[in-house]
C-alpha cells in the first residue's frame, strides 16, 4: 500500500511494508526515514492528517479502515552524537520524549529503526573497524556481544518479533528461535563472510544469552552451547551456518562432508566403578554356574554382585555382549538385578534421581510445555490423559513421558535412519499387549528396535505387569508402576551397554544428563536438548 506522508511541508508517497499479513509500523517508519533522508539522530513522531498521534498498536487497523495520510515531526536527539570522520561510528539512543514512538538513526547510505523497551536506555557501538577487530581477536566481551546481537535484531526485519515475544514470555517458541538464528547468521555472514571465525560465532552465541538471560543453559559450562559450541562446531548458529554455506557453494553436492562428528554414546562408555570384592577365574565361573540353579534370591543377588566386573567385561565385548542373558539368565526371573548393577556403576544418589525428580518437577513442566505444541491426534490424546481417565489411552505418567518425545523429536541421521515421526518414536519407548497374549509369540515378532518397555494389562491405562524387552527376552520389572518401570528401562541401557535408539537419542540424552545428572558437561547434547532443559527449568507450575 502507498500513502501520502508530509514532512516540513513536503509531500511524498511512501510504501507501507507488510509482515505476517499486518502493516508493519516500525518498517514504515524506516521507509519514511529513508524517503525523506532524515538528519542523523532525529526522533520521529507520526500523526494522522488531523494531528492525532499514531502508535504501533493501532497502525494496522487505522491503515485498513479508510483512506489515510500522515504527517511526521522530528525532534533533536537528547544526547550526543559520536561520528568518526569516516562516518563509521553508529550510536543508537532512546530517550523518554512524549509522543516519540521510535528512534531513527541514519548513516550516509541507509537508515534503520529501533524501538525502546524502556526509556533512558542507550546502546553505543564503537567504530566498525574497532568492533570487527574485537569480534575476531581475544576472548569475547559480553557487552560487545550483547550490543552486536541487539543491533542486528533491530536492523533486520523480524527482529522486533523476537523482543516482543521474549518480553512477554521470557522465552522463545521454536518458530521465533529459528527467526532469531536466521537473522543473526545473516548478519554474521554479511559482516564476516561465508566462513566467520570461531570467535565471531561464539560472540553471537554469548550475545544471545546475555541479551536474553533466561535462555542460558545453567547445566553447560558457558550457557550458550545450545547456540554454538566451539569445541564441536554444533549449535543452532553452527547448523544454520552450514546450511547457508551449502547453499552458497555451487559444488557443495560433490564436496566432502565435514559435518560428521563422533557422538558420545553414554551407555556404551566404559566407566571406572568401585565395587565390593569380586570373584575371578575358576571361582567366578563356578559361582555363575551355581547361581543358575539356586532357588534363594538373596544368594542370587549376592552372587550377581560378586560377578559384576566379569559381567561388565562381557557387555563391553562385542563378541560376547549378545550372550550376557544366556550366561546370566537370573535377570529373567529375579526382579531388581538391573537396579542393583546400575547402583554399582553410578551409586545410590544417581540411581534414585529419576523417581525422585520426574513426578514432582519434570512431569508437570513437560505437560505445560507441550500445550504450546502444534495440535495433533497423538499429542492431544497424551494431554487428555492428564485430565481424565479413558479406556484406550496411556495413564498420565506414561503419557507425560511420551510427551517428552514430542518436545525432543527424532532428527534424521542420514539415509540409514530416514524420517521418523515423534508418534512413531514413542512406539519405540513402550508397547502394549493384552493379558493372555502369548509372550513367546510376541517376542518372536520383536524386531531390532530394543530395548523397550512392554506393558501387559486389560487396557493401556491400567498396566498390570511391565517388562524390559532386550535381545528378544523379557526381563520383569521390580516395581509395577510406569515411572519405576521406565527407570529400569533407562538403566538397562547402561547395565547391558546398549546404545540409545536413534529415534530416541535426544530423548534419552535429556533423561541422562538433565534428570539423572550423568556426564553433565561432557555428554554430546543436541542444541534442542539444551534448549528444552532451559525452557522446562523456567516454567512455573
Amino acid at each position: 500500500m502507498l500513502v501520502q506522508v508530509e514532512w516540513k511541508g513536503v509531500l511524498k508517497w511512501v510504501r507501507i511494508p507488510m509482515k505476517d499479513d499486518f502493516y508493519d509500523f516500525f518498517q514504515f517508519i524506516q521507509e519514511v526515514a529513508v524517503k525523506f533522508d532524515f538528519p542523523s539522530g532525529a526522533h520521529v513522531n507520526l500523526k494522522d492528517s488531523s494531528g492525532v498521534d499514531v502508535d504501533a498498536d493501532v497502525f494496522d487497523e487505522l491503515v485498513r479502515g479508510a483512506a489515510v495520510s500522515f504527517k511526521v515531526f522530528t525532534e533533536e536527539r537528547c544526547g550526543t552524537e559520536d561520528h568518526s570522520a569516516e562516518n563509521e561510528g553508529l550510536e543508537i539512543s532512546f530517550c523518554s520524549d512524549e509522543g516519540a514512538s521510535s528512534a531513527v538513526e541514519s548513516t550516509s547510505s541507509s537508515a534503520s529503526s529501533a524501538k525502546s523497551t524502556s526509556s533512558g536506555s542507550t546502546v553505543t557501538l564503537e567504530s566498525t573497524k574497532t568492533w570487527k577487530r574485537k569480534l575476531t581477536e581475544g576472548p569475547p566481551d559480553s557487552k560487545v556481544a550483547k550490543d552486536t546481537v541487539y543491533v542486528a535484531l533491530h536492523q533486520k526485519p523480524g527482529g522486533e518479533d523476537v523482543f516482543k515475544e521474549y518480553s512477554k514470555t521470557k522465552s522463545l517458541s521454536d518458530q521465533t528461535r529459528r527467526k532469531l538464528v536466521n537473522i543473526l547468521v545473516a548478519d554474521m555472514v554479511e559482516t564476516h563472510g561465508r566462513i566467520p571465525p570461531v570467535n565471531v560465532r561464539v560472540t553471537y552465541a554469548l550475545g544471545i544469552v546475555t541479551l536474553f538471560p533466561t535462555l542460558k543453559d545453567l547445566s553447560s559450562p558457558t550457557g550458550y552451547e545450545q547456540f554454538y559450541d566451539p569445541h564441536s562446531g554444533q549449535g543452532y548458529l553452527g547448523y544454520r551456518l552450514k546450511t547457508v554455506q551449502r547453499n552458497m557453494t555451487s559444488d557443495s553436492r560433490n564436496g566432502r562432508n565435514n559435518n560428521k562428528c563422533t557422538r558420545q554414546d553414554g551407555p556404551k562408555s566404559r566407566r571406572e566403578t568401585s565395587t565390593s570384592e569380586q570373584l575371578l577365574g575358576d571361582e567366578c565361573r563356578e559361582a555363575v554356574s551355581m547361581m543358575k540353579h539356586s532357588a534363594d534370591q538373596s544368594v542370587v543377588k549376592e552372587t550377581m554382585k560378586a560377578t559384576f566386573k566379569h559381567r561388565q567385561s562381557m557387555v563391553h565385548d562385542e563378541d560376547k555382549s549378545a550372550l550376557v542373558l544366556d550366561h546370566f539368565p537370573r535377570f529373567l526371573d529375579t526382579p531388581g538385578l538391573i537396579d542393583q548393577d546400575f547402583k554399582m556403576i553410578f551409586g545410590e544418589d544417581i540411581s534414585r534421581k529419576f523417581i525422585a525428580k520426574w513426578p514432582t518437577f519434570y512431569k508437570p513442566r513437560v505437560i505445560t510445555a507441550c500445550k504450546d505444541l502444534h495440535p495433533g491426534t497423538h499429542v492431544d490424546d497424551l494431554l487428555s490423559a492428564q485430565e481424565e481417565s479413558n479406556d484406550y489411552g496411556w495413564d498420565s505418567d506414561l503419557a507425560a513421558l511420551l510427551l517428552l518425545v514430542h518436545l525432543l523429536p527424532p532428527t534424521a541421521k542420514g539415509k540409514k535412519m530416514g524420517k521418523v515421526s515423534a508418534s512413531d518414536a514413542a512406539d519405540h519407548v513402550i508397547k502394549f499387549v493384552k493379558v493372555g497374549t502369548s509372550m513367546d509369540t510376541f517376542l518372536g515378532r520383536v524386531g531390532s528396535t530394543q530395548p523397550f518397555l512392554l506393558g501387559v494389562g486389560e487396557k493401556k491405562s491400567s498396566i498390570q505387569k511391565f517388562y524390559v524387552i532386550l535381545d528378544q527376552k523379557a526381563i520383569p520389572c521390580e516395581a509395577q508402576t510406569a515411572v519405576a518401570a521406565f527407570d529400569e528401562l533407562f538403566k538397562a541401557h547402561f547395565v547391558f551397554a546398549v546404545s540409545y535408539d536413534d529415534a530416541l537419542f535426544s530423548f534419552y540424552t535429556f533423561i541422562q544428563t538433565t534428570v539423572y545428572g550423568i556426564d553433565v558437561g561432557t555428554a554430546r547434547e543436541s542444541p534442542r536438548v539444551k534448549e528444552i532443559r532451559v525452557r522446562l527449568q523456567k516454567i512455573e507450575v
